[in-house]
């Protein structure tokens, strides 16, 4: 006998819809308040310079150009800013997923000598740490001054993301491991061929995390680096926010007739230099999130609740 199968719409009261209502405006408005800061920057920097420094510029572009946008490529050091971070952002983010996934993995084996005594160890640094000064001596005798890797050595073991990683291991069911270690796999071939295609997300959860920090760390920048071929690009952007005014003349200076030929509209101001340069620097860290975002949830979920 067919039983047909129906749809069955339950009426919905007022009060779920008005909860429903409240909810999605709710988290409109969130939206927008996360939004909207990145928008006005982007309106601004395709808007008349000139509306935009006497803070016209609000909700919608006027007399849109994109000048600034080339003229931004003459800002002295930006490329090579943007490669250093580019290259820190890469290899930093690869390093530290790596060395995260494995001590996530081993801190989880009976096998590991003094497993709990290690796994402290690496935990207790999330709440203690010596300061700026010991860190720069240390950074300096180790000779990472001046030097690319001072970017990457010290950020590739990481506590967090240990502690997520591993409770994430924890979560898969042993027998996986042992049935390979029956068949005769070691420590290595266990880590490559069972564990890590299992723990992709939160492989993928830890290297937003890293990527983001890389890209937007400066200080380590300010510490250690005095050669400019160093510098990154937030560096860059930091030094430029504070000396946007003269900037602003430097780049019209270098533009073909910039005094003659370019009209009200286009000539820079500090304030289209800050908000140019904010946005070349943030836009590409925002195409992480799309390539990990399906990773992203259940990644966090099953790294941080044990279970």
């Amino acid at each position: 006998m067919e039983i047909s199968k129906r749809k069955i719409h339950k009426k919905q009261s007022f009060k779920d819809w008005l909860i429903s209502a409240i909810t999605y405006v709710v988290f409109a408005i969130f939206a927008f308040i996360c939004i909207y800061p990145f928008y006005y920057i982007f309106i601004n920097t395709i808007s008349s310079n000139k509306l935009s420094e006497k803070g016209a510029i609000n909700f919608w572009p006027q007399q849109i150009h994109f000048q600034n946008y080339m003229d931004a490529l003459k800002i002295p050091g930006l490329a090579n800013a943007a490669m250093i971070s580019i290259e820190r952002t890469v290899i930093g983010t690869l390093f530290t997923v790596i060395a995260t996934a494995f001590l996530g993995y081993m801190f989880t084996r009976d096998s590991l000598w003094h497993r709990k005594l290690w796994y402290r160890y690496v935990v207790i640094t999330m709440y203690f740490n010596a300061g700026i000064i010991p860190w720069y001596l240390t950074m300096r005798n180790l000779h990472l001054t001046n030097n690319f890797w001072g970017y990457i050595l010290p950020g590739i073991v990481s506590p967090f993301y240990i502690i997520l990683t591993k409770t994430f291991v924890e979560s898969i069911p042993i027998e996986l491991q042992q049935a390979a270690e029956i068949d005769g796999a070691g420590t290595l071939r266990v880590f490559t061929s069972i564990i890590l295609p299992v723990i992709k997300p939160i492989m993928a959860t830890v290297a937003i995390f890293t990527a983001v920090g890389q890209w937007n760390a400066f200080q380590d920048t300010l510490l250690l680096m005095t050669d400019e071929k160093l510098y990154s690009l937030q560096f860059i952007l930091y030094q430029y926010i504070n000396q946007a005014s003269s900037l602003k003349t430097l780049i019209n200076s270098t533009s073909n007739g910039a005094s003659v030929a370019q009209s009200l509209a286009t000539v820079q101001t500090a304030t289209s230099i800050r908000m140019t340069v904010t946005i070349i620097v943030v836009a590409p860290i925002l195409l992480i999130y799309p390539i990990f975002q399906r990773y992203f949830v259940k990644g966090m979920m099953i790294g941080a609740v044990k279970g």
